[in-house]
C-alpha cells in the first residue's frame, strides 16, 4: 500500500455496520482488485494508491472486510475458505456440479474511491452467467469489471454476485484422485492407514529437502462425502529438540502441509512432554486457543506425562508457521523407568522364590515326607562321608612332613586326631544309616557298603604311616618303600573309586 509522501500501515477491520468510520481525508486515488476462485479458495489481492486529502499527518488507515466475508477470513492476505458454495446443493452424478461466489464489484472501504477495477480469476473457461454491471470484459479465465469513478465509500450492490462454474473444483469426476503431502526431508518410518488397517495403494518418494507422500484415498470422493485416515512418521529430536542444561525448547511446526491449497476447519494439536516436565510455556506465532492441560499414561509411567492441547478454526498454508515450546527437565528422571523395571524383576523373583518354598497343600503326603526326609538324611552322609576322606588327604601331608623332618612326636599327634576325628564322623554316619533303615529306604546297605570299605580305605592309611616310620628308622630301603607305598597307593585310589561311585548313586 503506498501513498504520497511515504510509506505506512493498514489495520483490519470488520464492521458491523458503515457508520463510526472516520475518512480522516483519505482517498483511495486507484485499486485495482484481483479476485482469484481457480480453487476453492477464494484469495483477494487489492493494491490501493492512497492519498491523504487532509490537514493533518496520518500514521494508519483501515482496511476493511465485508461483514459476510469477515467469518471466513483465515490470512489477512486475503484468502477466504468456504465461499464456493455449491449451487444447487444437490445434484445427480451425472450433472455438472456448479458453485456461486457472491462478493462486491467495489473495495469494501471506509474511503472514497475515485477510480477502481476488479478482475475475477476462474478455474475454467466455463462460465454459466455473472452480473453485468460495468459492462465487464470476458478472456478466457479472466472476468475484468470496470474501471470504476468516484465510488461512494462502503457502496454495495445488493444483487452483486457472479455466478460461476469451476467444475473442476467441486465434481467429484474431475476431482483429482489423489492428493500430495509433505512431510520433513528427515520423516521417517512413515505409515498411511484408517481404521481398516494399511492403505496400500499411497507411494513414498523422498526429495532432496522435503518427503512427498501421495494420498489415495480407499474410494473416490464425490459431492458431500467424506474420508478419513491416519499420517504418521517419526522425526529425530536433534533437528526439532534444543537443550541448555535441564533447559529444552521443542520448535516445531504447529500445523504441516497436507494438501495444495489446504483448508483445516478445525485443528487440534496435542503436545506431549516427557513425565517430569515443568515450567511449561509455549510461544505461539499467532492466536490460538489453549485448552486445559491433561495428562497421558504409557509404559512404566506413575504420575503421567504433560500433554498441551491447542486448538484453532480456519487455517490455509499461510498458518504453517513454527511454535516453541519451552519446559525445564531433570536428567535423572531418566533412570525412573530402567530402576522401576529393576525393582519389577527384583520382586517378581522374590515372589517365585516364597511361592515355590511354601506348602499349600491341604492333605500331606506320607509317601512324600519320607522321601524328604531320606534325602535330607542323605544329603547329610554325602557330607559326612566327604569331611572323612578329608581326614586322610589331611594325615598324608602329616606323613609327607614327617619324612622330611623326622619329628615323631608330630606324627603321633596326628596319628591321634585322625583317630578322634575318624571315629566322630563313623559313629554320625551309623547313626545316619540306623535312621535311613527306620524310614525303609534300601539306601541304607549302600552306606554300611561304603562304611565297610571306609574301613579298608583307614587301614591304609595307617599302614602307610607304618611303612614311613620303618624308612625313617632305617628297617626298609627307599626302594622298597616306594614300591610298597606305591601298592598301598593303587589300592587306596581304587576303594576311594567305589566309595565315589556308591555317593553318586545315593
Amino acid at each position: 500500500v503506498e501513498r504520497r509522501g511515504g510509506l505506512f500501515f493498514a489495520a483490519p477491520h470488520f464492521p458491523d455496520t458503515p457508520s463510526g468510520v472516520s475518512a480522516d481525508g483519505l482517498v483511495n486515488e486507484d485499486v485495482k482488485r484481483t479476485v482469484d476462485l481457480s480453487t476453492h479458495l477464494a484469495k483477494i489481492t487489492a493494491e490501493i494508491a492512497l492519498s491523504n486529502q487532509g490537514h493533518s499527518a496520518v500514521h494508519s488507515f483501515v482496511l476493511a472486510v465485508e461483514p459476510e466475508l469477515a467469518p471466513h477470513l483465515a490470512y489477512i492476505g486475503m484468502t477466504f475458505s468456504h465461499v464456493l458454495r455449491p449451487f444447487p446443493t444437490h445434484i445427480t452424478q451425472a450433472e455438472r456440479q456448479l458453485v456461486i461466489f457472491q462478493g462486491n464489484h467495489y473495495l469494501y472501504s471506509p474511503y472514497p474511491t475515485r477510480s477502481q477495477t476488479t478482475r475475477v480469476r476462474l478455474a475454467s473457461k466455463t462460465v454459466e452467467s455473472y452480473t453485468k454491471l460495468g459492462n465487464p470484459s470476458k478472456a478466457d479465465e479472466i472476468i475484468e469489471y470496470g474501471p470504476f469513478r468516484d465510488v461512494a465509500p462502503f457502496m454495495t450492490l445488493p444483487n452483486g454476485s457472479a455466478s460461476l462454474a469451476p467444475s473442476r473444483c467441486l465434481t467429484g469426476e474431475t476431482l483429482p484422485p489423489s492428493r500430495f503431502t509433505i512431510l520433513p526431508a528427515s520423516a521417517q518410518d512413515v505409515y498411511y492407514r484408517d481404521e481398516i488397517g494399511n492403505i496400500s495403494t499411497s507411494h513414498l518418494q523422498v526429495l532432496d529437502d522435503s518427503v512427498e507422500v501421495e494420498v489415495r484415498p480407499r474410494f473416490p470422493l464425490f459431492g458431500g462425502w467424506k474420508t478419513h485416515y491416519i499420517i504418521g512418521y517419526n522425526l529425530p529430536s536433534y533437528e526439532y529438540l534444543h537443550t541448555l542444561g535441564d533447559q529444552y525448547a521443542l520448535k516445531m511446526r504447529l500445523v504441516d502441509h497436507v494438501y495444495d491449497d489446504q483448508v483445516i476447519d478445525l485443528l487440534t494439536v496435542k503436545i506431549i512432554l516427557p513425565e517430569g516436565a515443568r515450567n511449561i510455556h509455549m510461544d505461539m506465532p499467532y492466536k490460538i486457543d489453549r485448552l486445559p492441560n491433561q495428562l497421558h499414561y504409557t509404559y512404566l509411567d506413575t504420575f503421567g506425562r504433560p500433554v498441551l492441547v491447542a486448538t484453532k478454526n480456519n487455517l490455509v498454508e499461510h498458518h504453517i508457521q513454527d511454535v516453541v515450546v519451552h519446559y525445564n527437565f531433570n536428567k535423572i528422571l531418566m533412570l525412573q523407568e530402567p530402576l522401576l523395571v529393576v525393582g519389577a524383576f527384583y520382586i517378581l523373583f522374590f515372589t517365585v522364590i516364597i511361592y515355590v518354598r511354601l506348602d499349600f497343600a491341604i492333605t500331606k503326603d506320607p509317601a512324600a515326607e519320607v522321601r524328604m526326609k531320606v534325602a535330607s538324611i542323605t544329603e547329610q552322609v554325602l557330607t559326612l562321608v566327604n569331611k572323612r576322606l578329608g581326614l586322610y588327604r589331611h594325615m598324608d601331608e602329616v606323613v609327607n612332613r614327617y619324612k622330611q623332618s623326622r619329628d615323631t612326636g608330630a606324627l603321633n599327634s596326628g596319628r591321634k586326631t585322625l583317630e578322634a576325628d575318624h571315629r566322630a564322623l563313623t559313629n554320625e554316619i551309623s547313626s545316619l544309616q540306623a535312621r535311613l533303615k527306620a524310614e525303609g529306604s534300601d539306601l541304607a546297605d549302600k552306606v554300611g557298603e561304603v562304611q565297610k570299605l571306609d574301613g579298608q580305605v583307614k587301614e591304609l592309611v595307617c599302614r602307610s604311616c607304618q611303612e614311613a616310620e620303618r624308612l625313617v628308622a632305617g628297617k626298609v630301603k627307599k626302594e622298597a618303600y616306594i614300591e610298597s607305598e606305591k601298592t598301598l597307593t593303587g589300592k587306596r585310589q581304587e576303594l576311594v573309586g567305589r566309595i565315589d561311585s556308591l555317593l553318586d548313586a545315593l
